[in-house]
């Protein structure tokens, strides 16, 4: 005797969109659709016959709508295993109605979330019953297709038609659903959190687990070689951070120096500023009296490595500043905003990818995936030095206060081992990505050139020993902030002093590797 005669589909969906087509498909097949509350509404709105999960469990929905669908009757008839002598016997005794096919969307928990919603209400979207139903199945999915994607609907369609549902078509339906479920979970987390807050045994500390939903945003031209594949993901419950306008595809390589330009205009906010940046570090970066002005004296930092980078600025570009970007080679240009003679002016230019920064995305964690495994630190910008919280080595100097700031936020966003030398509010020489930082001190001075006399320079660490320090002063320059730290402190401070230059010790240390 068979132990079925009807096959059974249960179909439970927040999103109603596309799920009757793939409904009449499957009465059109022969199955008995269960439903209830506004899925069984909606069916039978549009002409299917439906029988109710209160029918068969013989409970009708309770406590508001919390509790419908699980039930043994229901979750039975789906994790039931078809020839397993045992479950045959429950299901006989029992009368559970085998069910085959099961169809579920769940509660919009993110898109709740995304609208700032209340914690009441952020506690009423997180969904129950339908990932258990998404659960079951998938785990039965050698008896059972689960079907979690409005995507899917017409393939399965077609399938249900064709009498076509085959072994492996519902075991690439379970990974989807146990991803599905993983993903709804981790954003559940994720949004709880910034309602609730961290749990107490994670202050401070790393949880064991972390989870982090993402979503993918776009794919890109490639990865770092065009041997590699790449994308863009976000987290769900984040927005993305720019609207491009023109050019090509953007490259990962485009996403990495976009990176650093974004740190570079948030620790530069609220100064007209324009950074420019080759290969993840900057190459040139100005504050100027109007977009135009800082542009000249970002480029003028060096305009050889600027050629083929991305540039951006923190205010408007209008049509004046475009005319002049027209006439350089970047790869990408990124500001808050564009006026319509700026877009048309550098829209023309076929490749060019013009970004306007829409959002300003603070991650918490900075995740980096290697062959030792997955680091993770907390992702934060470096506090700005304070003359309170650090000391004059040799005369003080706190007029230059403002244009050691300016070296110092720039040498922040520079690749370590950096040194920057600024004048006039612009950088002159940056060394970066060095193994020793002598050498990056040779190499921006180097850069500067006769400039350099008169100058700031910015350490991202420590001077050990007092060589550099040497180097600054036979090149001019006038004062240096570095952040201290090391034990040849006092031999490095002293040489200063003999030296005649003015050194704030102060501020983090902002290795960037």
């Amino acid at each position: 005797m068979k132990e079925q005669q009807t096959p059974r589909a249960l179909i439970s969906v927040w999103d109603k969109d596309g799920i009757g087509d793939l409904a009449l498909a499957l009465t059109d097949a022969g199955y008995e659709i269960i439903s209830s509350s506004g899925t069984a509404k909606y069916l039978r709105g549009i002409g299917i016959a439906v029988t109710e999960v209160a029918d068969l469990t013989g409970l009708p929905s309770i406590l508001g709508g919390r509790v419908k669908t699980l039930h043994p009757k229901i979750m039975g008839g789906i994790l039931a295993r078809r020839g397993h002598s045992d479950d045959k016997k429950d299901v006989k005794e029992h009368g559970i109605p085998l069910i085959d096919f099961v169809v579920c969307t769940l509660y919009p928990f993110e898109e709740t979330a995304k609208k700032s919603a209340s914690k009441e209400e952020l506690i009423e979207k997180i969904d129950i019953g339908g990932v258990s139903l998404i659960r079951a199945a998938a785990k039965n999915h050698e008896r059972v297709a689960v079907v979690t994607d409005p995507a899917d609907y017409e393939l399965m369609a077609r399938a249900v038609r064709n009498g076509d549902i085959t072994d492996n078509m519902r075991k690439n339906l379970a990974i989807k659903a146990f991803l599905v479920t993983s993903s709804y979970d981790a954003t559940i987390y994720d949004g709880l959190t910034r309602e609730l807050g961290e749990p107490e045994s994670s202050i401070g500390a790393y949880s064991r687990d972390l989870m982090i939903p993402l979503r993918k945003e776009q794919d890109l031209r490639y990865g770092e070689n065009p041997y590699q594949k790449a994308a863009i993901y976000m987290p769900t419950l984040a927005g993305k951070v720019f609207e491009q306008h023109s050019g090509k595809e953007l490259s990962y390589n485009n996403m990495l120096d976009l990176d650093t330009l974004l740190k570079g205009t948030e620790i530069f906010k609220g100064k007209c500023a324009c950074i420019i940046v080759k290969h993840t570090t900057p190459c040139g970066v100005a504050q100027g009296v109007n977009d135009s002005d800082a542009y000249e004296k970002a480029l003028a930092s060096d305009p050889i490595s600027a050629f083929g980078g991305i540039a951006g600025f923190t205010q408007k570009i209008d049509a004046k500043l475009a005319e002049k970007l027209f006439h350089h080679f970047f790869e990408v240009i990124a500001a808050p905003a564009f006026d319509d003679g700026a877009l048309k002016i550098l829209g023309a230019k076929k490749n060019l990818r013009l970004l306007t920064i829409t959002g300003n995305y603070n991650p918490k964690y900075q995740i980096t995936a290697n062959r030792t495994g997955f680091l993770v630190q907390n992702e934060t910008l470096p506090p700005k030095p304070s003359l309170s919280e650090g000391r004059w080595e040799g005369t003080p100097r706190p007029d230059l206060w403002d244009e050691l700031i300016f070296a110092w936020r720039t040498v922040s966003i520079v690749k370590s081992n950096a040194i920057v030398l600024a004048n006039d509010f612009a950088s002159i020489g940056i060394g970066s990505g060095f193994p020793n930082r002598v050498d990056a001190a040779s190499y921006a001075i180097a850069q500067a050139g006769h400039k350099a006399k008169g100058s700031v320079m910015a350490s991202d660490a420590f001077f050990p020993f007092p060589d550099t320090v040497e180097l600054a002063a036979e090149a001019g320059v006038t004062a240096i902030i570095q952040p201290g730290g090391s034990i040849k402190d006092p031999e490095v401070a002293q040489r200063a002093v003999e030296l005649g230059i003015s050194m704030f010790v102060g501020g983090p240390r902002t290795f960037r590797h």
